[in-house]
Parts: structure tokens; sequence; C-alpha cells
């Protein structure tokens, strides 16, 4: 009789272990879902929005602009917060983060505090993609993490294919805010599910972090995204500030970055860990990502320089017959 005790106990503590992890990573997908999806949802409502806060193309554009800043300056981070704190922890955070920006989005009273709601949505979408690619590898086993990354590829390809069709809908019968109200519900109820349900699945421990190198990163990708994006402004004539300054700052602080990372990971405390550039197959499918991302949301950005209704100058002017019409 003890000897089946013994043999069954483990057997159901291993059950319980694969439920718990199913769990978390189901929870961590919807997540992801809501996360993505926000990031395609946007795009389409651009030119109502340009039209109702009157601002031109090149000002709308920071809306996208921003959000894609924040996250390349939050993600280089995330690999000592995921170390540092707990997984519910930095899962409440992450999704208290892109509700808090979902909610101000819905309610900003002008262009600035939007995009400053978009910097809040960033930084709550920047840590939740890496916690869920770092908790997958670390609670599924390797036999597995083809089927599960499979799925993850599901999420990610789906998600941001749905918003701009979700957009376009929403737009079809209400304002650009509801795009936002659409999200919101969604956000809250993965951050309540998430917060009651995600249990810890790493054990915390104290991990230096080289303030220099994350100083150096957000100097590096703050730069190039930020003068890459004003070229549009400079043939306009509306930057004051050369666009080459930007860039070769940026420039500058990815070189000092990169040699400070090399320095750093012979004693394994890089911020970034270029090491694993040195597989072909990681550098070749990271190069390809780059290339996907970059055509995909250049395409969702690109906007149209006339409204199709009065064939006048976006944003439309106040009073006209179409000023609320989508441009």
């Amino acid at each position: 009789m003890s000897d089946i005790r013994t043999t069954s106990a483990p057997t159901d503590s291993a059950s319980d272990h694969s439920s718990r992890n199913r769990l978390v990573i189901s929870l961590l997908l919807v997540s992801a879902f809501v996360v993505i999806l926000n990031e395609t949802v946007m795009n389409v409502a651009l030119p109502d929005l340009m039209a109702d806060l009157h601002i031109p193309p090149s000002l709308g554009q920071w809306l996208t602009t921003a959000f894609m800043l924040t996250m390349a300056v939050v993600i280089p981070t995330t690999g000592f917060l995921l170390q540092r704190f707990r997984t519910r922890t930095v899962f409440v955070t992450a999704m208290s983060l892109f509700t808090l920006g979902t909610l101000i989005a819905s309610v900003a009273p002008g262009f600035g505090v939007l995009v400053a709601a978009r910097v809040v949505q960033a930084s709550g979408t920047a840590i939740m993609m890496p916690l869920l690619m770092t908790t997958v590898m670390t609670l599924v086993p390797p036999t597995f993490r083809g089927r599960t990354m499979g799925n993850i590829s599901i999420v990610m390809s789906v998600a941001p294919a749905l918003g701009p069709t979700v957009a376009g809908a929403i737009l079809n019968v209400a304002g650009w805010r509801w795009i936002f109200l659409f999200v919101l519900p969604f956000a809250v109820g993965a951050l309540l599910l998430g917060a009651l349900r995600i249990p810890n699945v790493n054990e915390p421990k104290k991990v230096p972090v080289d303030v220099s190198s994350v100083i150096l990163s957000a100097f590096a990708f703050s730069g190039l995204i930020y003068g890459f994006s004003s070229v549009a402004e400079a043939a306009q004539g509306r930057q004051s500030l050369p666009v080459w300054i930007p860039i070769a700052i940026g420039a500058l602080a990815l070189a000092a970055l990169v040699w400070r990372q090399l320095a750093l990971q012979r004693t394994d405390r890089a911020l970034l860990d270029l090491r694993v550039f040195r597989s072909s197959g990681f550098s070749l499918g990271v190069g390809m990502m780059a290339i996907a991302m970059a055509s995909m949301f250049g395409t969702l950005i690109l906007l149209p320089s006339t409204c199709r209704a009065c064939s006048g100058s976006l944003p439309c002017r106040p009073g006209s017959s179409c000023f609320r019409a989508a441009c």
C-alpha cells in the first residue's frame, strides 16, 4: 500500500505542475494578443484622428513612432526585470501600464496627452513580449517548445493582421476614441485574470544592472529612431534640428553600446549578450524578422496626403463638409 502511494504522488504533482504551466502560458498568450492587437489598430485611425485634433501627417505619425521608440528603449532592460522580480509582479506591472495607457488615450483631450498615453502603453507592451518568451523557455521542455512557439507565432501574426480590420469596422460607426475603448475591457480582463491566476514560476535573484549600458541603449535607439522619423519633416522644412545630428548621436551611442557589451559579456554581466549572433541561423532569422516588421509597419502607416472627400491637404479645415469624415 505504501508503495502505491509513493508512486502515485509524483504523478499527481507532475500533473498539477503541467496544468499550472498551461494556465500561465495561456494567460500570457491572451495578454500578448491584446497588446499586439493595439499596435496596429491605431494606424487606420490616424486620418480621422488628424482631422479631429487638427494636426498634420508629419505630426500624427509620432503616435506610432513614439510607441516604437519607447519599446526600443524599454526592451533592453526587461532581462534584468525578469530576473529581479517575480513573474506575477512583472505581469501585473506590464498589464497595468498598458491598461492605464489605453484608458488615458480614450479620454485624451489633445495630441500631447495622446502621445503620452501611447508611451505608457508601449512600456507595458515592451515588458509583456519578453516575459512571454522567457516564461515559455523556462516552463516548456525542449521537445515541446516547437509546438508552443508555433502557437506564439499564430498570436504574433493574427493580432497585427486583425488590428486594421477591427479598427476599420469601429471607425465606420464611431470615432477614433472607441478604438481604445474597444481594447480597454480586454486589457482589464487580462490584468484581473492574470493577477488572480498567474503563479510565480521563477525565483528572483539579485542581479547587477549596468547603468551605463541602459543609458547608451536609450541614446542609441532613440537617436536613430528619432532621426530617421524626422526625415519627412526636414524635407518639408519643419525640422529645426538637422536630421544628421540625432542619427550621428544614435550611431555613436550604438557603437559604444556594442563595445560595452563585448567587454561585459566576458564576465556574463552584459545587458545584451551579443554572443547569440555567432549563430548564423539566429542572425539570419533576426534580419528577416526586422525586414518583415519594417515592411509591415511601414505599409500600415502610409497615409494619403490629400482628403478623398474634398481633395484638400490633410487635415481638413474646420467647418468644411468633410471635416469629420475619414480622409
